[in-house]
């Protein structure tokens, strides 16, 4: 006797409230890879849509994502006392000093700002191979040619943030991937989210996460609500409000990916919107495949558009501004312009 299985009744939330998104996220789900999680928070689940085999609970590559978590976790370190933004790389990895890059900071590293010229794309993943640990790799990238003095130019790559994980190996005496979990994946009750590799591989802080629409948004929550988790302090106030801050001026912006374009940039993630004192009111961290969360302070919501597809960039960064803009129409700003 056979079973039949049952068709999956997709979760819907908020269907009528957020009509015109709704339209959006259906019309582009054939765009979006087919498998699409569309998620608003406020202080509540406001809005939801699954559709095609993905429903927010699916734990799939995050890619750039990634770089939002890593970011979060060295300001944690930053709110124990154990490093400082400001503290020179060759603090931790003398290599730096020795190379003739003594002045690039773990702020530049978060920023892209290290100056450090390095390959890019599909060289550079094949390139990370052969490291056995990421101070390795951070060694590296000490080695390698200076394209432009530290803090004068921004190009976006992995140098930055695998340095800066490396330094908090090197300051805790744990491997990324389990300190990581430990600190920041686990009290905001992301289960499902996850740096390691399933061939022990070197980890990568840059773009090397599994994550699932459900997990994300806890971490969004987090920052919206200024660094609480269901009553628990994660992250300081202080330390969201540095996550906050424009570190970019459009002249130094030498290099962007497509859905980086005309953006700034803070600590780990791309500011859709300025406010008053280079104060981010919105800021988002795109990955690769797809995946887009956002979190927009003057609004007071978050929300991730969870996919799995690699998408020309240009075209992500239209469809999901354009539901950004859907969203806003819903959710009155309360800044002060």
């Amino acid at each position: 006797m056979g079973f039949t299985q049952k068709a999956k009744v997709p979760r819907e939330v908020g269907i009528n409230r957020f009509e015109d998104l709704d339209v959006l996220v259906q019309q582009n789900q054939k765009l979006l890879g087919g498998n699409v999680v569309a998620m608003v928070w406020t202080d509540t689940l406001v809005y939801r849509r699954e559709l095609g085999d993905f429903d927010s609970k699916t734990a799939a590559p995050i890619a750039s994502a990634s770089k939002w978590l890593t970011a979060a976790l060295v300001l944690m370190f930053v709110d124990e006392g154990k490093i400082s933004l400001d503290d020179k790389v060759s603090k931790y990895i003398p290599d730096f000093e020795l190379y003739g890059k003594n002045y690039v900071t773990i702020r530049h590293c978060l920023s892209h700002y290290t100056g450090v010229k390095v390959e890019t794309g599909l060289k550079a993943m094949f390139a990370r191979k052969k490291y056995s640990s990421l101070k390795e790799e951070a060694e590296s990238y000490a080695k390698s040619e200076i394209q432009a003095n530290a803090g004068t130019e921004f190009r976006y790559s992995n140098v930055g943030l695998n340095t800066a994980a490396a330094i908090l190996e090197i300051v805790s005496k744990k491997k990324f991937d389990m300190l990581i979990k430990q600190k920041l994946l686990n009290p905001l009750n992301m289960r499902k989210t996850s740096f390691s590799t399933l061939d022990g591989s070197l980890p990568n802080p840059s773009g090397g996460a599994v994550s699932t629409a459900d997990d994300y948004l806890h971490f969004l929550q987090m920052l919206l609500n200024n660094g609480k988790y269901n009553g628990v302090q994660i992250l300081s106030e202080a330390s969201v409000k540095e996550m906050r801050k424009m570190q970019t001026v459009p002249e130094q912006i030498k290099y962007a990916p497509k859905a980086g374009e005309g953006f700034g940039y803070a600590l780990g993630s791309w500011v859709l919107e300025e406010g008053k004192d280079n104060e981010a009111k919105v800021l988002s961290s795109p990955g690769l495949f797809g995946t887009w969360p956002m979190v927009d302070w003057c609004r007071g919501y978050a929300a991730i558009f969870f996919v799995k597809t690699l998408l020309s960039g240009e075209q992500k960064k239209d469809v999901y501004l354009q539901m950004k803009d859907a969203i806003d129409e819903k959710i009155p700003s309360k800044c002060k312009e």
